[in-house]
């Protein structure tokens, strides 16, 4: 029996099925991490406290972001049905449909709410470096001026894609693109600098009362947390961008399919893991309040020399928060997650 190989694109058509494939996948691992960081935040502290407010406003970021991401991908395989089943006797075929997809209002949808949710989870990259750092201007500017360029770039994507224009022709996406990279690198450059620095003031404010008082390793591990996690998206966005600038349409399909989702199981580590980890960063201050004067208090807080001052001002107590990124600001060392 002699084989038929229909005249097409097949690599195109493969890359759009072998997506959502992948795409479901990565959606699977989404919604597992979903669930396990809203029981990890709704979990009630020792003693039974409330619930602290800033885990309230990230169980909605949590769900929200989810909710997008599910339209989104529910567009997407909506439309991939109508790829092979629907519409396969439309003119073109499988191809066509896939290269005009913004002629179908629900790609447009799928794009619109892959965006929002994009803009969700770097605003809460923006968020904790603001906290971070304390809100320093130095530091704002750039972050928010990034950010804002980021919206206004995917606005102007999503009126060029409204117009029904091709989707892998819109050039302007390549820009938004690199926005994400460089609004993620940012945050990730500013946070590991600061945390260093961090840790190297409270090893040389806490070296004379003994080399248990502080254990460096608290700040390396939240370092590592943020790094791994910004490598992670942000490799994945860098291969999305050469495949998009060199105009290849397979592997750009199979990127754009599960960006969201990568994105989200990257900012969900972190916060399953700072939720459950709570018990431990306190025991670690119970532990060591002992062992510190009482200048210096460790239940929950650690007070931190801000730069420029001397060992004197440094025992004023000043507050460094510790969110759910896991990240800490000058003035405090707080678990808020």
């Amino acid at each position: 029996m002699s084989s038929y190989t229909p005249q097409t694109d097949l690599p195109l058509e493969r890359s759009r099925l072998i997506g959502m494939i992948l795409g479901g996948v990565s959606y699977g691992v989404y919604l597992l991490l979903t669930v396990q960081a809203v029981t990890a935040l709704m979990q009630r502290p020792r003693r039974g406290q409330k619930i602290a407010d800033h885990r309230r406003i990230l169980l909605c970021y949590v769900l929200i972001t989810f909710a997008l991401s599910t339209i989104s991908f529910a567009c997407n395989t909506k439309y991939t049905v109508m790829i092979w089943i629907d519409l396969r006797d439309a003119p073109g075929g499988p191809v066509a449909l896939i290269q005009n997809v913004m002629h179908y209002r629900i790609n447009f949808v799928a794009i619109l709410c892959g965006y929002i949710t994009e803009w969700f989870m770097q605003a809460l990259l923006v968020y904790r470096c603001f906290l971070i750092w304390n809100c320093a201007r130095h530091v704002l500017i750039p972050m928010f001026v990034v950010y804002v360029g980021m919206i206004a770039v995917a606005i102007v994507v999503l009126v060029q894609a409204g117009t029904g224009a091709l989707f892998y022709n819109i050039n302007t996406t390549l820009a938004y693109l690199i926005f994400l990279v460089a609004n993620t690198v940012l945050y990730t450059i500013l946070v590991a600098t600061r945390l260093l620095s961090v840790r190297s003031r409270m090893k040389t404010a806490l070296a004379n009362y003994g080399p248990t008082t502080y254990d460096p390793s608290t700040h390396d591990h939240i370092i590592r947390m943020v790094v791994e996690s910004a490598i992670a998206y942000s490799v994945f966005v860098v291969i999305y961008i050469v495949a998009f600038s060199v105009h290849s349409d397979t592997v750009s399909t199979l990127c754009f399919l599960s960006i969201n989702q990568v994105q989200g199981i990257a900012q969900l580590f972190i916060i399953i893991r700072v939720a459950r980890g709570r018990a431990t960063t306190r025991d670690w201050s119970t532990r060591n309040a002992s062992a510190a004067p009482t200048a210096l208090a460790f239940a929950g807080t650690v007070s931190i020399p801000a730069e420029g001052t001397n060992m004197g001002q440094a025992a004023r107590p000043e507050q460094v928060i510790v969110s759910e990124s896991c990240f800490a600001s000058a003035k405090s060392a707080e678990a808020n997650v």
